[in-house]
C-alpha cells in the first residue's frame, strides 16, 4: 500500500489586523514624540525666530530659498522693494528727527516764557501751558486792551516783543484766537462780540508781523466771540477771565486747515 504524503500547513505570517495595529501604534508613538519635542522649546531661539518673522526687512533684502518661475522678474521686484524700503526708512527717520527737534524747540519756548512771566510777575494776567495743540499762551484782556477796544495797550507791548523774539527762532505756525464774555457788544466799530474778538486777534497778529517782519502766512486769525468760555459767565470775575486772546504755537499744521 502506498503511503499518503503528510500535508504541512503553510506559515502565513502575522494576521492582517496586526499590520493595521502596528501602523496605529507607530503613529501614536510619533505623535507623542512630537508633543515631547514641542514641550522642550528653547525660549531664546524661539524669540529670535519670532523676531525674524516680524521684521519684514529680512524678506525684502534676502533672496528666497524657493526657486521662482521667473527669477529675473523676482530679482527686479526685490530690488524695487529694497529701494522703496530704504526710502521709507530714511523718511521715517527724518520725520522722527524733525518731530524731536520741534518738540525741543517748543519746550525751550515754553521754558523761556515761564521764566519771563515769573521775572516780570505777570502770572496773574498771562498763563502758558503745553497740550496736544502746542504751546498755548492766554493773555487776559486787561494786559492788552481797554474794555470794548482792540487797540493794543503800551503795557502789553513788552510781552508781545518777547514772544516775537522767541517766535523768530522757530518755524512753527501760529494761531491767534480772540475771545469775549457773553455781555452783548454794541458800538459803531464793533456791532457784536464777533467783530470785537476778531479785531483783537487781528491786532495781535498785526503787531507781531510789523515788529518782527514775520511771513503773514504763518498766522491764522480766529474770532470766537463768547462761544468758548473758560468758565461760566456768571460773575464779573469769571467774565473777566473769558475776555482773552490766546496765542497758540502749533505742534503741527493739521489744526490750521
Amino acid at each position: 500500500m502506498k503511503r499518503r504524503p503528510i500535508k504541512r500547513k503553510r506559515d502565513k505570517g502575522a494576521p492582517k489586523w496586526m499590520v493595521t495595529y502596528s501602523d496605529m501604534v507607530t503613529l501614536i508613538l510619533v505623535f507623542f514624540i512630537l508633543l515631547f519635542s514641542m514641550s522642550q522649546i528653547d525660549l531664546v531661539k524661539f524669540e529670535a525666530i519670532s523676531e525674524s518673522f516680524r521684521n519684514r526687512m529680512i524678506f525684502d533684502f534676502n533672496p528666497s530659498p524657493v526657486p521662482m518661475d521667473n527669477p529675473t522678474e523676482n530679482t527686479s521686484d526685490q530690488e524695487s522693494r529694497k529701494n522703496s524700503n530704504e526710502f521709507e526708512s530714511t523718511k521715517q527717520l527724518s520725520d522722527r528727527d524733525d518731530n524731536a527737534g520741534e518738540e525741543d524747540s517748543l519746550n525751550k519756548l515754553m521754558n523761556d516764557v515761564e521764566i519771563y512771566l515769573d521775572k516780570n510777575k505777570l502770572n496773574n494776567v498771562i498763563s502758558a501751558s503745553r497740550n496736544e495743540r502746542g504751546v498755548v499762551l492766554v493773555l487776559q484782556e486787561l494786559i492788552l486792551f481797554d474794555p470794548g477796544e482792540a487797540t493794543i495797550l503800551k503795557k502789553g507791548e513788552p510781552f508781545l516783543n518777547k514772544i516775537g523774539s522767541l517766535l523768530s527762532k522757530i518755524p512753527n505756525r501760529i494761531k491767534v484766537e480772540g475771545h469775549t464774555d457773553s455781555k452783548p457788544m454794541e458800538s459803531f466799530r464793533y456791532p457784536s462780540n464777533w467783530e470785537l474778538s476778531g479785531a483783537r486777534a487781528s491786532s495781535v497778529v498785526r503787531y507781531l508781523v510789523d515788529k518782527n517782519g514775520f511771513d503773514e502766512s504763518r498766522f491764522t486769525i480766529v474770532g470766537y466771540s463768547d462761544t468758548k468760555p473758560l468758565v461760566p459767565n456768571d460773575s464779573p470775575e469769571n467774565m473777566s477771565k473769558n475776555r482773552r486772546v490766546e496765542i497758540v504755537i502749533l505742534e503741527n499744521d493739521e489744526e490750521v486747515s
